[in-house]
């Protein structure tokens, strides 16, 4: 599962305005719902309920928000980086300005997993991190998102 399978220009966000993680969400599942075709509650529940059993916050200043919702046809994501950093409960503690938003259909068990799994990668790169947060516009934050990984082969 490739970055571009999830995400489009139209699904960036150069700067994200919330000073909080519930507002974060809030603005997350509104800007979703505009791309899915789902309610904004629907999503912010699905969101709310995840962050219940445990954070998002993976740590280094990333959150990877993500559910399974029904209705959806595919796997959508959202990239956002936030105006200002966030306290977001972290596993690290640290305040995040780097979100990965997932949504995935009910049934789309191993799909999903793969997703997070390829989201995750990308998102422990350092050099990855410092050049989206370097960013100037969504372009440019969707072509370091969506570039061929580096491989060092013998």
């Amino acid at each position: 599962m490739q970055i571009t399978d999830l995400l489009t220009t139209g699904s960036v966000i150069p700067v994200l305005h919330a000073t909080s993680k519930k507002q974060a969400l809030q603005e997350l599942a509104h800007l979703a719902a505009a791309r899915t075709g789902l309610t904004e509650r629907a999503i912010f529940d699905v969101l709310l309920e995840r962050e219940r059993l445990g954070t998002t916050g993976v740590g280094r200043g990333i959150a990877i928000p993500h559910g399974k919702l029904p209705g959806l046809d595919r796997i959508h994501g959202l990239f956002a980086r936030l105006e200002q950093r966030i306290d977001y409960d972290a596993i690290d503690g640290e305040k995040v300005d780097l979100v990965f938003l997932l949504l995935a259909p009910e049934g789309a068990g191993a799909d999903h997993l793969k997703a997070l799994a390829r989201v995750s990668r990308l998102l422990r790169d350092n050099s990855v991190c410092a050049k989206l947060r370097a960013a100037k516009d969504a372009r440019t934050l969707y072509a370091v998102l969506t570039a061929e990984p580096q491989t060092h082969a013998a």
